[in-house]
């Protein structure tokens, strides 16, 4: 059985996430689109006007600030020239001693900030350069992170919360620098305050500052081909760090995390290293690496040994703080650098160009470190044509109570219905270092939206991810091909991290993914990535929207009530008022709210032929069915539908315990029926496309009948949407209010 891991949080359990907030919030980007401005145009307009910039969406109050409490400190929002004179962005250049750490608990993300700073290109991606206080000032700045599968642009004012007129939260060393206070404050913005901020991943930072896709590799369970990986992620520009473990005493744990502490808050080398000295010489190791420190991994190297000829593979790293202390073999002045050749040893010697930086043998670094970290960058973010650069396949989908939130394998009568993903991988790798053929990729399944959310009670929901080899099954698999199907690979363990990835070496041919929550009924939504180095394609396995529909002959109209009763076998009170409606509104087809005999004896073969495939189904005999079901059921009366639209006959439908009665089963089958007839009426060409005009909009209000406009309109939208076709209405100036259930 599976077993999930849990990090510990400090936040409450999950509210509610569903398609419904993802529509929302969709529609808010869409309604805010002609309102909000680009940098420039916001920055040319308040200068023209000669007035600074305050920033509506982002306020300097405190809802900015903390959602759960008020600040126990008296906070007074201020820009930088009300704090000092001659205030500058950026002071010679971002570097480690622009960072140093307020009173918030973000050291995580100071952390990301600082291996920001070694990579200049990167950094000069999120940070903008033409930004000062000086030319163009207008009291607005502008900073850009990934989010979610795209790059955006984050503005903000530069009103900062002081107290007693210093800066609260992170600052510069330098009293006059303003440039990582700005870019907290934007990252702040970006996740709804500074609260949010408070605990986090250094990954989860990294990855939104480059786009790319982290993995953590232990290295006393590293794998064998571990150079190799490390070799071609420098090619591919990825960002590597690494750490020792705080291990022993209690004691030893309280004096690394002061060391960490003391780092952001000092930063002068001179002072610090007098104030921690015994701090230092309590945490480091015997050859002098400190634990619980990170060090950046830059070079990789193979040298030939002179005497033995043989190879030796060496590693080189960089200390943030900008000093060495490493006294092993291949520090300064060790005998080892004579067993290499003179050529050998002038290179590596000319690329340590920093005081900060050394060298260790591959096998030391394995022995002396426990952890490995790294991000793997995107193409787009290199923004080269770089040979090397990874094929990158994302996919964004979600889970829904009762519908596609179908939980692990230890849930097999619901594991099936989770979201699938088609993986095709076309290529082996070029040069496999252990000879055996195969593809390398990465898996990464991250949730989303979670820490925005945290003001409304939301938490990382626990999950993980399965992959199945197949061969051309084009449709969403069924639950007894998970029940005689082992999988080919799996993530290590479920855990409640922002973000679980996996690398993997498997064989040319299909695949399927499936993404899920450890437990069932967990509702959230997601993005997979698929990171390869030879081609491949990843996409949701979705079958053909499609119906059987009929048309119905125009005959005498006769005046029909309709409230029906079920057979002996469904116990039942007959159907609803509302189902009642949404029969005739079916059948009649000409908009007089009647139906002739031919109309009703017709409706009726239909009842009878759907009241077959709801026993099939009904295998209790309760007079309902799982809402899990619902898909197969749907399928065999003939409809063939998207995810999307499962997901809303789910929440639409199923009660609280996740079951479907018959009249809600009815009613669904009898509104399906009606929404491809009204589509096909105005198909004329059938190509799938329709195209309407503002008199046509009111032609197909009118068709779907008022009871039942909510489902139609949700339905048919998303059904057009997710085919990637077009629904174009001319409307002008014309506006509609869409009510409903």
């Amino acid at each position: 059985l599976n077993r999930p891991i849990f990090r510990s949080t400090e936040y409450p359990p999950a509210g509610t996430n569903s398609i419904y907030s993802a529509i929302l919030s969709r529609n808010e980007a869409v309604k805010d689109a002609k309102r909000l401005k680009t940098f420039l145009e916001l920055r040319d307009k308040y200068v023209k006007k000669k007035v600074v910039f305050e920033d509506p969406l982002f306020p300097a109050n405190d809802s900015s600030l903390f959602y759960s409490h008020k600040s126990a400190m008296k906070i007074e929002w201020k820009r930088p020239s009300e704090i000092c004179e001659n205030p500058q962005f950026i002071i010679d250049g971002a570097n480690r001693t622009d960072i140093c750490q307020g009173e918030l608990g973000d050291c995580w993300l100071l952390a990301a900030i600082a291996c920001l700073t070694v990579n200049e290109k990167l950094l000069y991606r999120v940070i903008p350069p033409d930004q000062s206080f000086t030319e163009n000032y207008a009291g607005i700045f502008h900073f850009q992170f990934w989010r979610y599968g795209e790059w955006i642009d984050v503005v903000v004012d530069d009103r900062i919360p002081t107290c007693n007129n210093k800066l609260v939260f992170t600052k510069s060393f330098r009293n006059n620098e303003f440039w990582s206070a700005l870019l907290e404050k934007a990252y702040a913005k970006l996740h709804g305050s500074y609260e949010a901020l408070k605990g986090g991943n250094t990954l989860e930072a990294m990855e939104d500052f480059t786009g790319g896709v982290t993995e953590f590799f232990e290295l006393s369970e590293a794998p064998k081909d571990l150079y190799s990986i490390m070799r071609k992620a420098l090619q591919r520009g990825s960002l590597m760090g690494c750490s020792i473990d705080v291990s022993g005493s209690r004691k030893r744990a309280k004096y690394a995390h002061m060391i960490r502490k003391m780092y952001f808050r000092y930063l002068n080398a001179e002072k610090w290293l007098c104030d921690s000295s015994y701090i230092i010489q309590y945490s480091r190791t015997d050859l002098g690496l400190v634990r619980g420190h990170a060090y950046s991994i830059i070079g990789l190297e193979e040298c030939d040994e002179v005497a033995k000829n043989t190879k030796v593979r060496l590693i080189r790293l960089r200390n943030p703080w900008g000093f060495v202390l490493w006294k092993g073999p291949w520090s300064v002045n060790s005998k080892e650098w004579s067993t290499i050749s003179t050529a050998d040893r002038e290179n590596l010697k000319k690329q340590t160009i920093e005081t900060s930086e050394f060298w260790m043998s591959f096998d030391d670094f394995k022995r002396n470190f426990t952890k490995l970290e790294m991000c793997n960058l995107t193409p787009d973010t290199l923004q080269c044509d770089e040979r090397h650069s990874w094929t990158v396949s994302v996919n964004e989908g979600r889970w829904v109570r009762g519908s596609s939130a179908g939980g692990c394998r230890n849930f097999p009568e619901t594991f099936w219905t989770n979201p699938q993903y088609r993986l095709k991988l076309y290529e082996e790798d070029d040069d496999p270092e252990d000879g055996n053929m195969a593809c390398t990729l990465v898996v990464a399944l991250m949730q989303k939206g979670r820490r925005m959310q945290r003001h409304q009670g939301a938490r990382f929901l626990t999950i993980g991810f399965s992959i199945y080899q197949m061969c051309g099954q084009n449709q969403h698999l069924q639950k007894d091909f998970f029940l005689y199907t082992a999988s080919k690979a799996k993530c290590k363990t479920y855990i409640n991290l922002r973000e679980v990835t996996e690398r993997f070496r498997l064989p040319p041919g299909e695949y399927v993914i499936i993404p899920t929550t450890f437990q069932p009924h967990q509702e959230g939504e997601f993005i997979l990535r698929v990171f390869s180095e030879k081609q491949s394609t990843l996409k949701e396995k979705e079958g053909e929207i499609k119906g059987h529909y009929c048309r119905l002959p125009h005959l005498l109209v006769i005046h029909t009530k309709l409230s029906v009763s079920t057979d002996s076998e469904i116990k039942a009170e007959g159907f609803s008022l509302e189902t009642c409606r949404s029969m005739i509104a079916l059948m009649d087809t000409d908009g007089t709210g009647k139906l002739n005999l031919q109309e009703f004896k017709h409706l009726w073969r239909k009842i009878k032929a759907w009241q077959l495939i709801f026993k099939r189904y009904d295998k209790d005999k309760t007079c309902s069915i799982s809402s899990f079901e619902m898909r197969n059921a749907v399928n065999d009366a003939g409809f063939h539908l998207n995810n999307q639209l499962y997901d809303i006959i789910a929440m639409r439908y199923a009660d609280e315990h996740l079951n479907i009665n018959f009249d809600s089963y009815i009613c669904c089958f009898v509104r399906l029926e009606g929404m491809f007839r009204a589509f096909n009426a105005f198909d004329k060409d059938g190509d799938g496309i329709i195209k309407l005009n503002v008199l046509e909009v009111s032609h197909f209000w009118c068709f779907l009948q008022d009871d039942i406009l909510s489902f139609y309109v949700e339905a048919i939208i998303l059904m057009l949407v997710s085919k990637d076709l077009k629904l174009t209405c001319y409307l002008e100036e014309t506006s509609f209010a869409i009510s409903g259930k």
